[in-house]
């Protein structure tokens, strides 16, 4: 009768929970973490094991991958070829293990994260210091388990005569844990380990006497002692590996910085690639070209840098923004009694120093056993040789091999064993053995056991061979040290600026807000009139500048536009650039009204800031500092009364600077006061009141003067005039103001625009609505009186009506 299936209701989460906790206990202590004896994942000690079986060690010849992966496969790790490959070929690779375990010949990878070829192609044997792990595993130092499907026994750990976890490190992922342990230096960990036998209670800051850090196969440069510590003591810390760099001088000025370490694990390809794409992508301007100069002879990044660039600058931003530089967090995780702990550093050699203590006790054991052993048969067959005839006579006259075995021990009082040597031996064999050989053997025989017993018998005697067989690996395998400790990790603070070229170029910024840059010599061998602008556009700045200069662009609609000059298009000095509104979204209606240059963020002065409702302040440089979004929004500088609002003019003003404010409307009122009065206030504020407006006035123009001081005025009828501004009595903030214009009986006589002159100011620019611009030479007017109308200029009827007065920024550079 068919038996039922029994069908239990069960939640979901109780079946997942306890399949889960066998699952991620298999993959634990299975799969992912080593073992803090040997150093060794399951996957990695089968590997070695199976090869040392096969004879397939250093002192042999080379064997296919593919047949020591499949004997590992079949035999010892039933869970697919690539993985015990993939193993295989890390416990090969140089650049990831500080002692490499394998030997392969072939395509194993590279740091350019090529894949190896596949192992029908490669060859493998232990490497040399891999038979140190496995040396004496056949003198039952180790225990053993049956293997998966109980036709062969394989140990659960090697006998590890080196400190693997500490020298080659380990890194892994499991359920709920993690590990990431970097590499050693041998000869380090064996000083400390020595240091640690003879004093058991050593503090960590003894122990790092020998241990100064990780030293990665890789080299570079590991920062942070604090964070070396804090792993060494808990576990779990944090460094930073940089690169290894110099930096040359070429021919022409130029200089090259050359990589000969990265930090660990990092993709070299990848790491070149970075760094290219910063070129490409002008992220900075400095790096003229990016090549991988490795070859056989060792790694080799070179970085061509232009001419006049700082070049520690650039490092600098690379270190920060590619792996030239990375963090690396310990994660110090291996399995413990069955159970994976985080150790520290005195853990991991405390519990080697007691694996090695029972390696070596086991081997002791073994090698007596085996020694009293032998000295048993020796003695044996020294009292046979002096009854020889007897002997001979008895076994001649048994029956059979077990008969002879059995008289000797009945008759002479041999034990089986000796007996069984005895008749093992054939008759002329036994007749011309040299008994003084046999004694010989005997008395080093009888050494070797004494010697044993001793080392058994006292602990110090263990201590001192295990002493004298770490000291003898590290003479054997001791490599210099690949990576420099630094103790302080270097902060990046990075200036962009530092990583510019120091060029200088020609920078245009018009009214309409059109900028652009070019360079010297585009600039000098063009027609300066020639400058892509429109007929009814003309430029408010054109200034020589460094590409590490900064422009401030600051808008009638309050708005301000930071740009870096070398973030500014570089066009011919014949194109028209690029719109601000195309960069930060503004309007385009909205007219730059002031351009300010900086070769520094770090100013202390005031911008002042004038309104055409009638409204000034001071804002500090410090609050108007470009933000993260410089490159897509503007920055509100100052806050208008309303729609009708606008800016008038921008200046700034040095901390040691003394000036008045002089305020001029369209009605012809002018007011002058000290700057004291304008307090300082946000970038989102009106301001106070700079002058008292009359319902139909408003202000044209603003500026900062001394007494010393000449201007220029230019009337909506067309007329033009020089007067000095001590001709206006410097009063109060927020009055009225005084003429600066007589008015006419047959229609209002007002004001268009008027400008502060430099003392070197030679030529000026009026600008009309019908977008004419007419030149004037101020040293062809006389200053005329306050309240003097000036002279005739333009006829407005053709030219149209004055609306603003400018200098002529190309103006200086005719003349050069």
């Amino acid at each position: 009768m068919a038996k039922h299936a029994e069908i239990k209701d069960l939640s979901l989460a109780s079946v997942m929970d306890e399949r889960f906790s066998r699952y991620s206990k298999a993959i634990i202590q299975e799969r992912a973490l080593p073992d803090v004896r040997d150093g060794l994942k399951p996957v990695q000690r089968r590997i070695l094991y199976s090869m040392n079986k096969d004879g397939n060690t250093y002192d042999k010849g080379f064997r296919k991958s593919a047949k020591s992966v499949g004997n590992v496969m079949g035999n010892f790790h039933p869970h697919g070829d690539s993985s015990i490959y993939d193993a295989m070929v890390r416990m090969s690779q140089d650049w990831k293990l500080r002692a490499p375990l394998i030997d392969m010949h072939g395509n194993n990878g590279s740091m350019d994260g090529d894949p190896p070829a596949a192992m029908r192609y490669t060859e493998a044997r232990l490497s040399k210091i891999a038979g140190e792990m496995l040396r004496d595993i056949d003198k039952d130092t180790v225990s053993w388990v049956l293997n998966f499907d109980d036709t062969e026994s394989e140990p659960t750990v090697l006998p590890a005569r080196i400190p693997n976890l500490l020298v080659n490190g380990a890194t892994g992922i499991s359920a709920g844990y993690a590990t990431e342990i970097p590499p050693h230096n041998l000869s380090e960990v064996v000083d400390a380990l020595i240091y640690l036998q003879a004093h058991p209670d050593a503090t960590l800051a003894q122990l790092m006497q020998f241990i100064q850090g990780p030293d990665f196969p890789t080299g570079g440069i590991v920062q942070g002692l604090d964070g070396i510590k804090q792993a060494y003591e808990t576990g779990h810390g944090r460094v930073v590996i940089r690169s290894r760099s110099t930096i040359s001088e070429m021919r022409g000025g130029k200089k090259l910085v050359q990589v000969t370490e990265i930090p660990y694990e990092v993709n070299k390809a990848q790491l070149v690639k970075q760094i290219d794409e910063i070129r490409l992508n002008k992220k900075i301007e400095g790096i003229a070209e990016v090549r991988d100069d490795s070859d056989r002879s060792g790694l080799m990044i070179s970085i061509e840098l232009k001419r006049n660039v700082d070049e520690r600058g650039i490092l600098n931003y690379l270190y920060k923004n590619t792996d030239l530089q990375i963090s690396y967090n310990f994660n110090v995780v291996a399995i413990k009694d069955m159970r994976p702990e985080r150790l520290s550093l005195k853990d991991i050699l405390t519990t080697y120093l007691a694996y090695q203590r029972s390696v070596l006790t086991k081997r002791t054991q073994f090698d007596l056993k085996k020694a009293q052993d032998r000295q048993h048969i020796v003695l044996g067959l020294i009292k046979a040789l002096s009854i020889l005839d007897q002997v001979i006579k008895t076994i001649r006259a048994s029956q059979n091999r077990k008969n002879a075995r059995d008289n000797l021990v009945a008759t002479y009082d041999f034990t089986e064993k000796q007996a069984d040597a005895i008749v093992a031996l054939q008759l002329y064999r036994l007749t011309n053995t040299d008994v003084t050989k046999l004694n010989e053997e005997n008395a080093d025989l009888a050494a070797q056991i004494a010697e044993y017993e001793t080392i058994l018998a006292d602990p110090s005697e263990l201590d001192r061979v295990l002493k004298q067989e770490l000291q003898e690996i590290a003479a054997e395998y001791k490599t210099p040290r690949r990576s420099t400790i630094q103790p302080e990790i270097e902060s990046l603070n990075i200036s962009k600026q530092v990583t510019v070229p120091n060029e200088q170029v020609m920078v245009l910024v018009s009214r309409d807000g059109y900028l652009k840059r070019t360079n010297l010599r585009s600039f000098g061998a063009t027609d300066l009139t020639d400058n892509g602008l429109k007929e009814d556009d003309y430029p408010v700045f054109i200034q020589q500048l460094s590409t590490r200069d900064s422009v401030y662009l600051f808008t009638d609609g309050g708005n301000l536009i930071y740009r870096p000059v070398h973030e500014i298009e570089d066009t011919k000095w014949k194109d028209t650039g690029e719109h601000i509104s195309q960069l930060n979204g503004l309007q385009p209606t909205e007219k730059v009204i002031a351009v300010k240059s900086f070769s520094s963020l770090k100013q202390t002065g005031n911008f002042v800031i004038a309104t055409r409702a009638g409204h000034v302040k001071q804002v500090e440089f410090a609050k108007l500092l470009p933000g993260r979004t410089y490159r897509s929004r503007a920055m509100m500088f100052t806050k208008l009364k309303d729609e009708l609002d606008a800016v008038v003019n921008v200046t700034y003003l040095e901390p040691n600077e003394t000036r008045d404010v002089l305020i001029m409307t369209e009605q012809g009122l002018g007011l002058r006061y000290a700057l004291d009065e304008v307090s300082t206030n946000g970038p989102r504020t009106v301001g106070v009141k700079a002058i008292n407006l009359g319902s139909d006035d408003h202000v044209i123009n603003a500026q900062l003067v001394q007494e010393t001081d000449d201007l220029a005025m230019v009337f909506q009828n067309g007329n033009f005039k020089k007067m000095q501004v001590v001709d206006i009595p410097q009063t109060a903030r927020a009055r009225k103001g005084i003429k600066v214009l007589r008015d006419l009986k047959t229609k209002a006589n007002l004001l268009a625009d008027f400008m502060r002159l430099d003392s070197d100011e030679t030529l000026i620019r009026v600008h009309t609505d019908t977008r004419h611009a007419q030149d004037v030479f101020v040293a062809d007017y006389q200053a005329a009186p306050r309240t003097s109308n000036g002279s005739k200029l333009l006829d407005v009827t053709k030219e149209g009506t004055p609306v603003l007065l400018t200098n002529v920024p190309e103006a200086r550079f005719a003349e050069e």
